[in-house]
């Protein structure tokens, strides 16, 4: 059974438990959002279901792949065409799983995901439309403007003018947003988990609060993570540029529900879990210094893997066979 449930007497659609009980013979299910919007329902006003992050529960494993690739920004510049390459099925059978297993193709899923993740913005923070609709990963505003009138039935405008008073955010510096968590996120452990692992210099964490230094499109900034509710995360971010800010948010999401922030510096940890102090060293010595950051507590971003295969990381502590792993 579908998560989203669609209303035909009244053309939107839901993510129960919503205020709004519907007659069940006029009530039709959804597996995701993007596929109750490509039948023509718009989303509810009262549960507004684009504020949460419930994925396609029962998909294949190929969809799933696609799903997650999209998240990454893989129809940012590419085709459905290029998605189904790096897949290694056709165009049309990928379609046609999208059209089983998610009610939508695989450009109206990443659309909707813009477009919800842009709803957002205009709820949470006061960022101009202009910049929600490059942060969103739109290429040009009019495609901002069409996509949001399908999706919601009114313009961008209009919907910041629906916000509700306790929706927008403040933050002491930086942009403040909720950050909806995956089913299964349990963000109390999670926090606790990377306070106990935390990095200094590119980490500081509490059991409650987590700041690390990131880099969006090259250029250096800082996140924050906290707690806001038992479903969502408050994430203050600070970077020179917002530009594609929604695949930082994905990223976010993905490390509350267990993933690493990155699959290098993982790699990195797990070879030095015994040798924090090296690790410290290496972080230190071979990172990008970033200036402006001791108010984070914070001085660099993890080394990259061309500067730690450059390295000579005997001066660190490394004997060869660590050296050798870590290249």
């Amino acid at each position: 059974m579908g998560s989203f449930q669609g209303v035909i007497t009244t053309g939107i659609y839901c993510l129960p438990p919503c205020p709004g009980r519907p007659r069940s013979e006029n009530v039709v299910t959804f597996t995701s959002a993007a596929g109750a919007e490509a039948a023509g329902f718009r989303a509810c006003h009262r549960c507004r279901p684009y504020r949460s992050d419930r994925r396609i529960a029962h998909g294949s494993e190929l969809v799933c792949r696609a799903v997650d690739l999209i998240a990454d920004g893989a129809l940012d510049d590419g085709n459905e065409a290029e998605l189904a390459a790096r897949l290694a099925v056709s165009e049309r059978q990928l379609r046609r799983m999208f059209h089983e297993q998610v009610g939508a193709t695989p450009d109206q899923l990443a659309r909707s995901r813009r477009a919800h993740f842009a709803r957002r913005l205009l709820d949470d923070t006061d960022l101009s439309v202009t910049d929600i609709a490059f942060a969103a990963g739109f290429g040009s505003l009019r495609q901002f403007n069409r996509v949001m009138v399908t999706t919601f039935r009114t313009t961008p405008v209009e919907l910041r003018k629906r916000r509700r008073r306790a929706d927008r955010l403040i933050a002491d510096g930086g942009l403040a947003l909720r950050v909806p968590l995956i089913e299964g996120t349990d963000i109390g452990q999670r926090l606790a988990q990377l306070a106990r692992g935390a990095i200094g210099g590119i980490e500081s964490a509490t059991a409650t609060h987590y700041r690390r230094t990131v880099t969006l499109d090259g250029d250096p900034g800082v996140i924050e993570i906290s707690t806001a509710t038992t479903d969502a995360a408050r994430l203050v971010v600070h970077l020179p540029r917002i530009e594609g800010l929604i695949h930082l948010v994905g990223q976010v999401q993905r490390l509350l529900a267990g993933d690493p922030w990155d699959p290098f510096e993982a790699a990195v940890r797990g070879l030095m879990a015994d040798r924090p102090d090296v690790l410290h060293d290496l972080v230190t010595t071979y990172g990008t210094p970033v200036a402006g950051l001791g108010q984070f507590g914070l001085a660099h971003l993890f080394p990259t893997q061309t500067a730690s295969a450059a390295a000579d990381l005997s001066d660190i502590g490394f004997d060869a066979v660590g050296a050798q792993a870590i290249r």
